[in-house]
């Protein structure tokens, strides 16, 4: 009788223990943004945003710990939300924000820019996003511009960001950290089973071959964030290949 309660007890607190986990998969959630680990020093930060044609739309970024600093790729989609992001990494997980990296022109990027301009943190962009965000006198400019590719340390690390060529807009990079494997594709990559979502600023005619070029220079790739859906691995280039092809 014994053994029966204590193989019933062992059951329950296991399955409680998986219906917890199941429950709760965010590092940090409120209304507007959610944190979620992908491997031990990478995250994605999610936030919404209003849209006319899909509704609200969940949106991603990137975060990236190494020692004492992080980065960051694509803000969130507004200010508030970006000073969630902000006071989670640095108050809560004690990391220095020593550069937030704009991957294209469009909002879902650079909504929340001010905010990191506020708290004294570095912003990078490709020069055509940076030309692309002065038509717009609503949005705010990135404030230090390279031409197609740049690194920066975070920590012992080093962070690439890279123009492989036009697809979602003519402008779009993609962040890399090789220590990780781990590839932030922004809008350019898709999540698996997505449609071709907004093509308004898209080059859908580059669009595979621009996916082949990163494939074909990161081989080995294990993460992969595409701008909107959920995370995987090299696979998502595969479908955005396809989808495009």
């Amino acid at each position: 009788m014994k053994k029966t309660i204590l193989i019933v007890f062992v059951a329950t607190f296991i399955f409680i223990g998986f219906k917890s986990n199941a429950q709760a998969p965010y590092n940090f959630e409120s209304e507007t943004l959610k944190i979620k680990q992908v491997s031990d020093h990478v995250f994605v930060h999610i936030s919404y945003v209003k849209t006319n044609d899909f509704g609200n739309v969940a949106c991603n970024g990137m975060v990236y710990f190494n020692d004492d600093e992080a980065i960051v790729f694509d803000t969130p989609t507004n200010d508030d939300t970006s000073k969630e992001l902000i006071d989670w990494i640095e108050k809560k997980k004690k990391k220095k924000i020593i550069g937030i990296v704009v991957t294209h022109f469009h909002n879902d990027c650079l909504g929340g820019l001010k905010e990191f301009h506020n708290n004294n943190i570095e912003s990078y962009a490709n020069n055509a996003t940076i030309e692309l965000t002065k038509q717009d006198s609503k949005k705010v400019l990135p404030k230090n511009g390279f031409e197609n590719k740049t690194e920066i340390k975070v920590g012992k690390a080093s962070v690439f960001a890279k123009f492989f060529g036009e697809g979602h807009t003519v402008d779009n990079i993609v962040g890399y950290i090789p220590d990780e494997k781990a590839l932030f594709g922004g809008c350019l990559i898709k999540s698996l089973k997505a449609n071709k979502g907004n093509l308004e600023d898209a080059n859908t005619a580059d669009w595979s071959k621009t996916v082949e070029n990163i494939k074909k220079e990161i081989p080995d790739l294990k993460i992969v964030i595409p701008g909107h859906g959920r995370s995987g691995g090299i696979e998502l280039l595969d479908y955005t290949i396809q989808l495009f092809d």
